[in-house]
């Protein structure tokens, strides 16, 4: 324990629904949810107003669109996410070596090793001053906590939501949390808290009072000594800088259950380049190759290969899924599909063709998730295909089957021209959901905010600008087409509206 609050803690506030009503000025003040808009999604994010009404993270959308009908539920946009993260992150940065990132939106700061805090008054000033930067970089609010542990800072910057700075200082810690629930500690879930309740402790200053022993007696040694020394606010963990990522996966939840074997086989292809994209995108390769099904019943299976050695190779991951999909029975139905790379390393295995030839398989069963998953999917259903697999087009509606042009120009040459259908099918209709962004040739950028029977409405604003107009489009409207998020402080590119 530190006898100055140089740990600090960052939490943005309501991080994706924030930055969603700074790029959307018609929803600012307004209850925003972001997640899967399908009938099997989850809230990802509530805005502080939409949370008026009940909403919270990982909630059932549909309960959320009963608490809040006239909210505004948009998908998440990830790409945005993580350009503003990064914006975030760096500003931390700049303040020390030493930056423990948790999230997107969230990590410590040990003040003393970058040598910009070393008492109380120095602390404040330096918190203070990066709500400021964060401020005027972003157009985001962050809540922050000062102390002399990473566990009393995490509470801290709790209590400061939303658009709050609180510190602790060193001495006072019991009586800050003595009030406070149980919940209130790192590590105490609803099960443990009401395990806690049932024998008359609610409070973190009775859990200090029940002593070690009796906390040891009632959940473990372990987690009894731990819980005892939390009650107490002691924490000697450091902040570290880096934290080395045990795997990088990615994983889809469907709207409908698949049964289609081929497009089951089709949606693993595209998790694997998701996948391996990903994986570049760290740095890293990786050795053992991940499977995770769950079926229509909710039984999940993984199936897990090694191969001779590290690879960031699609093909060599696509080829390894696909294997260990055939093992799995996906007959009843199939809700989630994912695929992760672990035993990861910073190099790759020169000969990759040896690599695929003596895999070695070690299938297991049981396991329910995986480390750095990509939750894009369970947010936002399939999502549609987001590149193009290398040896050819994917159909757009995320579920059409990967063609080859060379292969088919090759096939349509030595055989003649193919003859032309009586009926030709007509082309899919294109989808827009909502909260994704759009541009127009005539009134310039803009999002969605909602499409049915043929039609999508967008409101062409961005951010900066005062609410738009709302205009409607044929959805194969060819002037409109989606376009990439823009940034939410700075001049933007293109005219309004």
């Amino acid at each position: 324990m530190r006898a100055a609050p140089t740990i600090l803690h960052l939490d943005m506030d309501a991080f994706y629904a924030s930055v969603e009503q700074a790029s959307k000025p018609s929803l600012r003040g307004k209850a925003v949810i972001v997640g899967g808009l399908g009938p099997r999604g989850v809230v990802a994010t509530a805005s502080y107003e939409a949370r008026r009404f009940g909403v919270h993270s990982a909630m059932p959308m549909g309960q959320a669109r009963r608490l809040c009908p006239n909210g505004a539920y948009l998908i998440p946009r990830f790409s945005l996410y993580r350009q503003v993260s990064d914006v975030v992150m760096a500003l931390l940065r700049e303040l020390s070596p030493l930056v423990e990132p948790l999230s997107l939106d969230e990590a410590f700061v040990d003040l003393e090793a970058g040598g910009v805090a070393f008492d109380s008054r120095g602390a404040r000033e330096t918190g203070e001053r990066l709500r400021a930067d964060i401020r005027a970089a972003t157009g985001l609010s962050g809540s922050v906590g000062l102390a002399g542990s990473k566990m009393l800072a995490k509470v801290a910057s709790e209590e400061a939501k939303p658009a709050g700075l609180l510190l602790i200082e060193p001495g006072t810690e019991r009586e800050l949390l003595a009030p406070m629930s149980v919940r209130t500690l790192p590590g105490v879930g609803p099960a443990t808290g009401e395990h806690l309740r049932r024998a008359g402790i609610t409070t973190v200053g009775e859990l200090a009072e029940a002593g070690e022993d009796e906390l040891v007696r009632m959940v473990g040694r372990s987690a009894g000594a731990g819980l005892y020394r939390m009650a107490l606010g002691l924490d000697d963990r450091p902040v570290v800088a880096e934290r080395d990522a045990k795997s990088v996966s990615v994983e889809d939840t469907f709207d409908v259950d698949l049964h289609d074997r081929v497009r089951i086989r089709g949606e693993v292809q595209r998790l694997a380049d998701r996948c391996v994209r990903r994986l570049r995108d760290s740095g890293h390769s990786g050795r053992t190759i991940v499977l995770k099904v769950r079926r229509y019943d909710f039984s999940t299976l993984t199936r897990s290969e090694t191969l001779r050695g590290p690879t960031d190779d699609p093909a060599v991951v696509r080829e390894a899924a696909a294997r260990l999909l055939e093992g799995v029975d996906t007959t009843g139905g199939v809700r989630l599909l994912g695929v992760g790379v672990s035993g990861l390393a910073d190099y790759t295995q020169e000969d990759l063709f040896a690599q695929s030839l003596a895999a070695e398989p070690d299938g297991a069963d049981g396991s329910d998730r995986t480390d750095g998953t990509d939750r894009t999917g369970g947010a936002g259903g399939t999502g549609g295909v987001d590149a193009a697999d290398r040896t050819g087009r994917v159909d757009g509606a995320g579920g059409g089957a990967v063609t080859s042009g060379a292969a088919e120009a090759e096939a349509e040459g030595a055989h003649g021209a193919a003859e032309p259908s009586a009926e030709p099918e007509p082309a899919p209709e294109r989808r827009w959901a909502a909260g994704s962004d759009v541009r127009h040739a005539v009134y310039g950028p803009g999002w969605v905010q909602g499409s049915g029977v043929g039609r999508v409405t967008v409101r062409f604003e961005q951010p900066g600008s005062e609410p738009g107009r709302v205009r409607t489009f044929r959805v194969d409207d060819p002037e409109l087409e989606p376009s990439d998020p823009l940034p939410l402080v700075g001049d933007g590119t293109g005219s309004g509206p």
